[in-house]
């Protein structure tokens, strides 16, 4: 199978198709390499509806499972209108999602976030959003602060700090990228707002031993979170393209002891709008933005369907990893 192939825009997933492809892995929707049935996880519940703000960003982080940047504009910046629709659906088909949750790019980039953000909190939503609190969000700081206490307590960001160390966190981020992150960390507690972080694991550290390095950072900026317990803070797995991983077959959760009903697409779903295109689709989580076989449709209802986990980040993230973006 050639690169061009393949039905996706993004270097990343091109890549990772062809590595998994050429070993015989990950190309039939259904069955596995070896013939066995794949797994599959059907949605229980949707707890949490997510939304790509777009894929635009103000940094270049170089592990970016999305390829966020400032010229990549491969999903477009969703519109306050194409959120209501949405969030229109969950009321009309009386779902009991509980959480909003924002993802990009960087959203704070996306002129529409703040009347976004307000449409979701008027409706009753806890509402999540994923940022790098670098520059961007510094402009909405006073739209912000009206919305959070008009609603106390339900909006929470989560704010990416790479690795407890300045080297770890710039080698990914760039210089100068690490002090100024927490120093509007430590505004924003100030100004009373949840927060939460979003790090990664280093293969040489223990989850104890990260979680002690952050909350010693965190407590020298003033920060006033506490994540020493592994509250307020998501520890994910390293998702390169050269690990080889297994295909999780329907025998795997017994063998591995681990639930279908505990993956992320049993609760979740995302809302991405790709170029070119005139109205989003619904995928059915945050990880797998640009593959087209992961669409489930334009409309939430069209999206209850089995997700069959064809895509090593369904092994290498969620079932083996045990990582959720909802955490």
């Amino acid at each position: 199978m050639l690169l061009k192939d393949l039905k996706t825009k993004s270097l990343k997933e091109q890549e990772i198709k062809q590595n998994f492809h050429d070993k015989g892995k990950f190309r039939e929707p259904t069955t596995t390499g070896k013939g066995d049935d794949r797994a599959y996880v059907e949605l229980t519940n949707l707890d949490t509806l997510w939304f790509n703000t777009g894929t635009r960003c103000n940094l270049q982080c170089k592990n970016c499972y999305i390829e966020s940047s400032p010229t990549n504009d491969e999903l477009l910046y969703i519109t306050t209108d194409e959120v209501k629709t949405y969030l229109d659906e969950i009321r009309d088909l009386e779902l009991s999602t509980k959480q909003i949750s924002f993802t990009g790019g960087e959203p704070f980039l996306n002129k529409d976030m703040v009347p976004i953000l307000d449409l979701c909190l008027e409706r009753g939503f806890n509402v999540l959003v994923l940022t790098n609190a670098y520059r961007a969000i510094d402009k909405h700081f006073d739209e912000l602060d009206i919305l959070n206490k008009k609603h106390p307590g339900k909006l929470t960001l989560r704010i990416s700090l790479d690795h407890h160390t300045e080297s770890v966190h710039e080698r990914e981020r760039g210089p100068k990228t690490f002090n100024r992150t927490l120093t509007t960390m430590n505004t924003l507690s100030k100004m009373g707002f949840n927060l939460a972080v979003a790090g990664r694991s280093l293969e040489n550290e223990s989850r104890d031993e990260a979680l002690q390095g952050y909350q010693s950072i965190l407590d020298e900026y003033e920060v006033g979170i506490t994540v020493i317990g592994g509250e307020n803070i998501v520890i994910f797995p390293e998702m390169t393209t050269d690990q080889d991983v297994p295909e999780i077959t329907t025998d795997c959760w017994d063998i591995l002891n681990v639930k279908a009903a505990d993956q992320m697409c049993a609760s979740e779903r995302m809302v991405v709008k790709r170029k070119g295109t005139d109205i989003p689709v619904v995928l059915p989580c945050t990880l797998i933005a640009y593959d087209e076989q992961f669409e489930l449709g334009t409309t939430l209802k069209e999206s209850f369907q089995k997700v069959y986990l064809n895509h090593p980040y369904c092994a290498q993230f969620c079932v083996l990893g045990g990582a959720s973006c909802s955490a």
